[in-house]
This record gives structure tokens, sequence and C-alpha cells, in this order.
């Protein structure tokens, strides 16, 4: 994709946690029978990449004191999350990360020490629990640095709270089902990672193809709120809504050499009745020839016209002063533009989050390129199978131009974040579907960084 496009954890020394009241510590005595085994010894374990934020309200001391110092961990409802946290730890080479650093033998002799009730010994396990859990849930929210193009700053991964973590964790209906789920993490992301530790591969290419991918689902979102996917290596729109994919379909995607970039955005308008903006290089690669070919009437026949510049205002000039010849070269840059009408690239309505990259979501009347089992046509935008029923779902209601004036733009009241992304490692009902390389990303990445599992941090 061209550049000219355009549309044009070390402990901190801190305060001890709040202590566990004796209603607590009462609590604790239910949960000493647990099974939980103590995890390998490991020489000279790391200290997790974690300070407490002390000043701010969102430590790990203020989580247990909003809670007048109750447990999480040991409390009766918790069943076996620790030991499920400490089985995450021990294989946490899958995620890039060095298991020491979490300091899981410790965990294990301080539970072990906790089940005779005593009150520090409780507070001990607690305490190392909860730092170990918010410094791997914290590194695991990481930006993945592969690439992938961030249009608003907001969807860059980065680590959550301490406070948020613990609460979001302590607010859940299972606190088991939360840790061996990772649910604060995109689900790909447990399911890829599930996939990895049971195996779920044929060969050591295909495991180190999981690996890459469980990397790239690092930037996909979690929670519960609206977002898209797309991926294009499968070619495919996905809609999500409470937690779960509400609807989905096929798409175009760029063509190899214009493959479509990995981008994090805000979906905020639509246009109705769109412009389509030729991009320099795409009007060099399949307007230019045809004009050599055909003479300046090819434009008119097919809605192009030629303008002075990419300003906002340009002015519209005679295609008869250009070398079309020049142009089809690479010697040459215009900007043309076509029309809205019913042969417009864009059909009748594109969905904006302005980017450098000129990259958008559209509807098109080349419908039957939808039908293939590849779908590898574009310049790098998304074609979509349904572009009314993406708008429908994305504003509530159907969406109607009003007359015939271009670039009619209907807001979005509330932003969707739009993640396109490049799984060729998808889990499907407790399997692993392997999509083709289609841009050559996984093996580019395979020759040049060794093992994508050893261990990053």
């Amino acid at each position: 994709m061209k550049s000219k496009r355009k549309s044009r954890a070390g402990f901190a020394p801190a305060r001890p946690l709040t202590k566990l009241n004796g209603a607590a510590a009462a609590l604790v005595l239910a949960a000493a029978s647990l099974p939980l085994a103590a995890a390998p010894a490991l020489a000279a374990p790391a200290a997790p990449n974690f300070a407490p934020a002390a000043n701010s309200g969102d430590g790990i001391e203020h989580f247990y004191r909003a809670r007048d110092g109750r447990p999480l961990w040991l409390a009766p409802q918790a069943g076996t999350a620790a030991q499920l946290l400490l089985d995450l730890l021990d294989s946490a080479a899958i995620d890039g990360l060095d298991p020491r650093r979490y300091q899981a033998a410790a965990i294990a002799e301080a539970l072990a020490a906790a089940r005779s009730g005593d009150i520090r010994a409780v507070n001990r396990a607690e305490e190392l629990i909860s730092r170990a859990f918010v410094a791997y849930a914290r590194d695991l929210r990481r930006d993945p640095n592969i690439g992938i193009v961030y249009v608003d700053r907001e969807l860059i991964p980065g680590p959550q709270s301490p406070r948020f973590l613990l609460e979001r964790a302590a607010a859940a209906p299972s606190l088991e089902v939360h840790v061996s789920n990772l649910k604060w993490m995109n689900p790909t992301y447990a399911q890829l990672r599930r996939g990895l530790l049971n195996k779920t591969y044929a060969n050591d290419l295909q495991r180190r193809t999981l690996a890459l991918n469980l990397e790239r689902a690092r930037a996909l979102p979690a929670g519960e709120q609206r977002y898209v996917i797309v991926n294009a290596a499968a070619q495919r729109l996905s809609m999500y809504q409470d937690g779960r994919e509400v609807d989905s379909m096929r798409v175009v995607v760029g063509k190899p050499k214009h493959a479509t970039p990995m981008m994090n955005a805000y979906i905020r308008a639509a246009a109705l009745n769109p412009y389509w903006n030729v991009p320099p290089d795409l009007a060099a690669e399949r307007i230019a020839p045809n004009v050599v070919k055909q003479g300046v009437a090819y434009l008119a026949a097919n809605g192009y016209e030629l303008l002075s510049d990419w300003s906002a205002n340009p002015n519209v000039t005679d295609p008869a002063t250009v070398d079309w010849q020049a142009v089809a070269d690479g010697r040459v840059e215009v900007r043309v533009r076509q029309l809205p009408g019913p042969n417009n690239a864009l059909g009748q309505m594109k969905f904006v989050f302005p980017n450098t990259q000129g990259i958008f979501l559209h509807d098109t009347p080349e419908r039957q390129l939808l039908s293939e089992a590849s779908r590898l046509y574009s310049g790098g935008c998304i074609r979509l199978e349904d572009a009314p029923r993406f708008a429908r779902w994305l504003f509530g209601r159907d969406l109607q131009k009003s007359g015939e004036a271009p670039e009619q733009m209907v807001g979005i009241p509330t932003v969707v974040p739009l993640y396109i992304t490049y799984l060729t490692a998808v889990p499907s009902d407790g399997s692993m579907t392997f999509f083709d390389d289609v841009y050559g990303r996984d093996a580019a990445r395979l020759a040049g960084a060794g093992d994508p599992l050893a261990a990053s941090n």
C-alpha cells in the first residue's frame, strides 16, 4: 500500500494489603482442602514486571481495602481458580513469557501454608496470587508490535489497572471460568492458546503458525462492547455484541500486491452516494491503460473525472491535457474521482474510519466476486457482501440517501471499534482451521524471527 493513498514486573516496595478480617479468615478454612498441587521449583525466579499504583487508587491494596479485606482467591466460591492460575503461570512460555517471572513455586508454597488457616499465611497467599495474576494479565495485554496500524490510539492494547483486573475477576459469575478462559483477553486468544497447549496441530509448521496467530490475537478486544473484526486471511467480517458473534458476512480484500493492512480504528460514519477517489497507484494500474487504449472518452463513459489536486475543493480539469501513458508508467501522478452512480466502485455506501492508508469498508457493484472461494481482488479496501445489513447493525436502522447529492455523511452516535486482522489459524468447535498465508506474512515472520514460542520477556 503506497503512502500516497489518502482518504485522500519487579515488585516495588508497597504498603501491605489490608489484612483479612475474622469472618474472611473463617471462610478460608473451607478452602483449605482444595487440591492445590505445588508447582515445580524454578531456579533464580525473576520478579514480575509490576509496580502497584499506590497513589492512584488503582492498586491491588485498594481493591482489598474496598472489599474490607475479604479474600478473592481463597474464598469458598473461588473453587479451583488459584490452581488454574498456577497452571497458566507454569505454561506462560506459550504466551512468549518467562514463567519464572510469576513465582508459581512460591505461590504453591504459600497456598500450602494457608491451609492451616493462619491469618498471616492466608494474607501472604492472597497477596502473592493477586500480584502474579495482575502481572500476568498485564503482560498479556500489550502491543504485539507486528505492524498493526493504530488509527486511534485508544485501540492500542495496553495493561489495565491492577484494581480493574481484580474487580472484574471478583464480579465474574465464576472465577474458575474467568481464569481458565482468560476473560481479560479476546476469546480467540484463549482458544488459540488452548490449541497450542493441547497440541491441536499436525506438524511443527502448524505449531509455529498457531504461535504467530496467538501474537496477533493480543491486539483483539476483550469485554462485551460492540466491535467488528475483519479477518483478511479468511476474507470474512464478523460483528460482536454482548461477548458473542451476532452476524458475519463474506468480504473481498486486497490482492497480494495491495494487501489489506492490519488496522485498529473507530468506525465513525457512513457516506451515502459516495465518490470514489481513486488512489494514484490504482489510477496508474487500472484507469490510465484504458485511457491510452480508448481515449479520454473512457473516463466520462465510466463516470470518472480528472481533478486538479488532492485538496478539499479541487477543480475539474480537462483530461486531454494529461500524458496518460506517463500516468500508466508511473511517471505522472493524477487525481481521478468516480462519480456516484450504479457503476461506482464503492456502491451505495462506504463506512469511514479516516486513515492515511485510504482504507475503508464499502458496498460493491461487483457482486459476483463475493461468491468466489478466494476473494482477493481489491486495492486494499474491504468490499462487503451486504452493506445495508451491516449499516442496519451499526446504526440500528436502515440508511436511505436523501436525493442525489454525493457524499451524504451520517455520523454513528457511538463509534464502533474495527479490528482488521490476519488470522491464518482460527478456532472452530474444538478444532483449528488453517487458512492460506495469502499475503506471505507468516512465511516472512517464520523466516526472520525464529521460533515465535521463545520467551520474549
